[in-house]
């Protein structure tokens, strides 16, 4: 299966004639409305302050001007990234992290010196000021232009923007001038692309900047509670199942020493006793090293590997798995193991009859090919990600290969689990 994705930095409106007709739209918006806006921001400002003795009131309004004007910078940078695809993460509240009266004063404190919200509105100052002597030189050349004409008529001045009055009768000079507020409309949208770029740019940059530090930090969280649940898994494995067998097996062999003189037909027993149950360590220490890391993965791929897995679940599985060449060894690992611990959990905890299995190769939007793997069952429902359990563990080893994991399981069934996990570039 193949999908087809839009370049980046690609966009059907990123046409010049279009894009500057666009920002020729916005800055007439905000030379009219932007300064209706920042009026009643600041008249509001004003009330605030002077009810701060009344009762406290002035506070509520301080606090919904500063909630109005968080969302005047959200919207400035969505018009900004719109306008000129520039990627740029939304701007978030940084909510409080206890449900206490302090916690939120930090919680207002933080989004108060956030960086992102105050670039983002002296952007829209600063475009809206060039909204108005764009309005302004766009009046400033209609009039010039119609005074041009003038000497067909009886009018000896002609008024422009600002007031400013030219003597008529001068028609090349008239269309000079208006020639020259052409080119200041022209220069203002370059301009406004220009800073509106920079700025909301820059603060695209260091929110990405962030994003990935943080991405990070739960990448390396999850990497290591996989680690901490694979060891309590190996140390449970080996201390409830190889453990007791070889306790048994150095007792049998024990007891064979004993009577190997006096008694060699029930040392012979014993001996094959301990045969047998060597046999089964050995089967128990093959499957618990298979749980550590699936070796045919490396030989024969994510195919062959979830093959083998089907084969050996004890219920049966309907595999689809469509992958058009290798991945990465780790991603390969993290969609292997998500899907034998859900087959696992299907056949031990659902009680389901039947589990279907799809895998498929895809690109997000930046073209980064990604495993995509959904694994569903008929059975029961009402699973849910507890600490050291399946799900944990398989959430901790996806977010650590830098995946996604999404689980619905609603109680009655069926249950469906989807992972993604991108492939090393």
């Amino acid at each position: 299966m193949t999908s087809t994705s839009t370049p980046p930095g690609t966009h059907p409106t990123s046409r010049p004639p279009l894009r500057l007709g666009l920002t020729l739209l916005h800055l007439a918006v905000l030379g009219t409305l932007g300064w209706a806006v920042i009026g009643l921001l600041l008249g509001a400002i004003g009330v605030g302050i002077g009810m701060l003795f009344l009762l406290g009131l002035g506070v509520i309004v301080l606090l919904g001007v500063f909630y109005v004007l968080f969302g005047l910078a959200w919207l400035e940078i969505e018009r900004v990234a719109s306008l000129y695809d520039i990627p740029a993460h939304p701007l978030t509240w940084r909510p409080r992290t206890e449900p206490t009266f302090g916690a939120y004063l930090r919680s207002l404190g933080a989004n108060f010196v956030h960086g992102r919200m105050w670039a983002a509105l002296g952007n829209f100052l600063l475009a809206t000021i060039m909204g108005a002597i764009m309005i302004g030189a766009f009046r400033s050349m209609i009039a010039l232009i119609i005074a041009s004409f003038t000497p067909l008529t009886d009018a000896d001045t002609v008024t422009t923007a600002f007031g400013i009055q030219i003597q008529s009768g001068y028609a090349p000079l008239l269309l000079l001038l208006a020639l020259v507020c052409a080119g200041v409309i022209v220069g203002l949208l370059f301009l406004h692309r220009t800073i509106a770029t920079a700025i909301i740019g820059a603060t695209a940059r260091e929110s990405d900047l962030t994003e990935r530090v943080r991405t990070t930090a739960v990448q390396r969280e999850g990497a290591m509670r996989a680690a901490e649940v694979e060891r309590t898994r190996i140390e449970r494995d080996l201390h409830d199942g190889v453990q007791p067998r070889l306790v048994s097996l150095g007792m049998t062999l024990g007891l064979a020493k004993q009577h190997i003189d006096d008694r060699p037909e029930q040392a012979k027993e014993l001996i094959d006793e301990a045969h047998t149950s060597t046999k089964a360590a050995i089967t128990e220490l093959r499957q618990l090293t298979r749980g550590i890391y699936a070796s045919v993965l490396d030989d024969r791929g994510l195919d062959a590997a979830l093959s083998a897995v089907a084969g050996r679940s004890h219920i049966p599985v309907n595999l689809d798995v469509r992958l058009p060449h290798r991945c990465d060894r780790a991603t390969e690992a993290a969609v292997y193991f998500a899907i034998a611990e859900g087959l696992t959990n299907a056949a031990k905890h659902s009680r389901a009859s039947e589990a279907r299995v799809t895998v498929r190769m895809r690109d997000d939007d930046t073209g980064r090919p990604y495993i995509w793997a959904r694994v569903e069952d008929n059975g029961t429902g009402g699973a849910a990600v507890v600490p050291g359990g399946g799900l944990d563990g398989i959430t901790n080893r996806v977010v650590a290969a830098g995946g996604t994991i999404q689980v619905d399981s609603p109680v009655g069934g069926p249950t469906a689990l989807e992972v993604s996990v991108p492939c090393a570039s």
